[in-house]
Formats: C-alpha cells, structure tokens, sequence
C-alpha cells in the first residue's frame, strides 16, 4: 500500500506542477437556478462533479424516466402499457426517495 500511495503522490505533484489540476482556477462558479436548487451542503461536491463531467446518478435516473414515459405513451397492448406503468412507478419512486435523502445530506 505504501508503495501506492507513493505513487499516487508522484503522479498528482507531476499533474499539480503541469498544471493539469488547475482547470477551473481563477473561474467564477456559475450561480443558476440548478446551483440555488442544489442543497447547500452538496454544492461545492455537485460542482466538482459538474467540472470532471460526472453527472449525478439522479440524472441518468431522469432521463431513464423520460424514456420510460416515452415507452408508455407509445404502448399498444395492455400487457406492455401494465409493465411499463409499474416500471415507472418503482423508478419515481426510487427518484423520491434518492432525492429526500440527498436533500437531508445536504442540510447536514
């Protein structure tokens, strides 16, 4: 493990002294309505993700809903329209729940 951590260390002084790690120095943070939206214990993490390009898993849960609904509403048979309904349930309410946690974590 020493020998690991060695080398991580190696690696980030090399990045940090190319200046790889400073991306968004010196760059304002962008205050929208996502921001405002974002609990306050949860920004700064959000926005580092935001900058590495890693959404939230939240996002990909909204967009698997989109096309969940976009399913329902083409649906012909009832068989498929009772899956997908079900689907969509079980998803909203994993969203839900994901959410309400996320936003006691963020109020500390």
């Amino acid at each position: 493990m020493k020998a690991l951590d060695d080398e991580i260390g190696r690696q980030l002084a090399r990045a940090m002294a190319a200046g790889q790690l400073r991306a968004g120095a010196g760059k304002p943070t962008v205050v929208d309505e996502a921001w405002l939206q974002t609990p306050p214990g949860l920004r700064m993490a959000f926005q580092i993700m935001k900058s590495a390009g890693v959404p939230p898993a939240e996002v990909e849960l909204f967009r698997w809903r989109a096309s969940l609904r976009a399913s329902l509403a083409t649906a012909e048979d009832e068989a498929t329209r009772l899956r997908l309904q079900r689907q969509l349930a079980e998803l909203e309410q994993d969203i839900a729940f994901r959410l309400e946690a996320l936003r006691k974590l963020g109020q500390g």
